[in-house]
């Protein structure tokens, strides 16, 4: 049975000031499907996720949403898309009560039904009591909910989310993929932009690898990771460790991949089952002490950086960075 679609991206193009953002895109979103766009900062995430809500118009390229032509602006699709930007549009003067009648009000629901529909979403997004408090006074967990339950006030059949959980403590972050697991399980088609590699594994069926404004993979979760699959990975952690080990590391094993972390660990990867006792006597000739030995399952993270060369470090260290995106 042919799956129907729901959005629809060919040979998107954007540059700004003669850089090119988007270098040629092209990918299909299912109708219900949980679908990730994952890269680093400046990959083109935002500029993509810009141009299928309209608030950018591609150079080159075509935007179908819902069986609809949005390429010159999302308007007569509006009814069918919910946004949940990367930083939050709603009014701090307003409560969180008045910003999602507001917003109900822009998409044409009658004053019975957006009061109705602000109340239940506070409700079911734990935020009944602050409902009647300033918006500019909310934390940043409990702005990032509002700002999805204004995102979803018109019950969109899609929403996008840019970034929705970047800067929310880890409880946060929690209750909101929790709140987004419940959203696309009552059928709504997701399209997630993001760059926590662990949370694109966590929530999506099809994930999208963008580098440089490119898609270089497209394909579900579970197809991502059988190449990775049988691989054998282990982190020491260990005393005494200088960066000048991992060298001598691969001289000494060339059948592993090492990386040493200042932290004080060494992974190492292999396809082969891994003899320990040699490796442990190799570092302690050299002054290291090896304190623990674990394995570790191979993750999203390992096929990200097998396909794109970046490290998942560099991913997490501009998560904190807050910058915005192209």
């Amino acid at each position: 049975m042919k799956k129907e679609t729901a959005i629809k991206a060919s040979g998107l193009v954007k540059g700004f000031d003669g850089v090119r953002a988007v270098a040629g895109v092209d990918f299909e979103v299912f109708k219900g499907e949980f679908f990730g766009f994952l890269g680093p900062n400046g990959a083109g995430k935002t500029t993509v996720i810009n141009m299928l809500t309209g608030l950018a118009r591609p150079d080159e390229g075509n935007i179908i949403i819902g069986g609809i032509n949005c390429t010159r602006g999302a308007g007569a699709a509006q009814h069918l898309i919910g946004v949940v930007p990367d930083e939050s549009n709603l009014y701090p003067e307003m409560t969180g009560f008045e910003n999602l009648c507001f917003c109900a009000a822009l998409y044409g629901l009658k004053k019975d039904e957006r009061q109705e529909r602000a109340k239940k979403l506070l409700e079911e997004f734990g935020l009944a009591q602050a409902g009647k408090r300033k918006f500019g006074g909310y934390s940043k967990g409990m702005k990032r909910k509002l700002t999805i339950a204004a995102g979803i006030i018109h019950t969109p059949d899609i929403l996008f989310l840019d970034e929705p959980t970047t800067g929310i403590d880890v409880a946060g972050a929690r209750q909101l993929r929790e709140i987004i697991s419940r959203l696309h399980g009552s059928g709504t088609t997701i399209f997630l932009t993001t760059h926590y590699i662990e949370e694109a594994e966590r929530l999506c069926d099809r994930i999208a690898f963008i580098v440089s404004g490119k898609i270089v993979k497209i394909e579900t979760v579970q197809q991502l990771l059988e190449p990775v699959q049988d691989k054998k990975i282990l982190e020491l952690s260990c005393e005494g460790l200088a960066d000048a080990i991992e060298d001598n590391l691969s001289a000494a094993f060339p059948e592993f991949k090492f990386f040493v972390s200042g932290k004080g660990s060494i992974r190492l990867e292999s396809r082969d089952p891994v003899n320990l006792a040699p490796l442990i006597r190799f570092l302690e000739d050299h002054g290291i002490l090896v304190r623990e030995a674990r394995r570790i399952r191979p993750s999203l993270e390992d096929v990200f950086v097998n396909l794109t060369g970046i490290e998942a470090d560099t991913m997490k260290k501009e998560k904190g960075k807050g910058g915005k995106q192209q």
